[in-house]
């Protein structure tokens, strides 16, 4: 399917909404106080959402839902990969970090990758919070939001899960690692 078409057919929706519900109920432990009929309701109330959700799919960022948002109803997907998805590694940070590498320059920048996705960044909360659900990017690492102060010195944080712990760590927003990924997060 070509990145522009931003629908998926019947039959893909369908394929996808029965990955996304064993997924649900095969890790409970993330959503514990949610009910798939609800989240389902919500993916029938919001189809253009699907195709953000296959392309996190198909990136290999295995989306599974985090939470409800109480006020809004809306639930909140993450991709779930044990590590960071490997169909999205190898970025450096932004388009101006893609931009300011003379030689050597990577296909593309998470921030750019995740809008063309309709996903967002994980802020380094989200990435936290995810941790607390298991254990992820223990031999990767991925980008998260970085804010604007580090960003205009020419920094970007990522993370990643070592020896029982959550790291944060800062790199030059043109650097790119071919471990090191970004994780989405989708709100329907």
């Amino acid at each position: 399917m070509s990145s522009k078409q931003k629908a998926l057919t019947s039959k893909q929706q369908e394929e996808l909404l029965e990955v996304l519900k064993a997924r649900f109920e095969k890790n409970q432990k993330r959503h514990k106080e949610v009910e798939w009929k609800h989240v389902e309701a919500r993916l029938s109330a919001h189809p253009k959402q699907l195709w953000s959700l296959n392309q996190m799919q198909e990136t290999g960022g295995e989306p599974d839902v985090v939470g409800e948002d109480k006020e809004s109803g809306e639930i909140i997907f993450v991709d779930c990969s044990p590590e960071s998805p490997i169909g999205r590694r190898g970025l450096c940070y932004d388009k101006q970090g893609l931009d300011s590498r003379k030689e050597h320059k990577p296909e593309g920048s998470a921030v750019e990758t995740a809008v063309s996705m309709g996903i967002e960044l994980l802020t380094e909360d989200e990435y936290r919070d995810l941790q607390s659900l298991g254990e992820f990017d223990k031999k990767t690492s991925s980008w998260v939001k970085t804010p604007a102060d580090i960003r205009k010195l020419g920094g970007a944080l990522f993370c990643d899960y070592r020896y029982g712990k959550v790291f944060v760590y800062h790199n030059g927003a043109q650097s790119y690692y071919a471990v090191r990924g970004f994780r989405g997060l989708l709100r329907v």
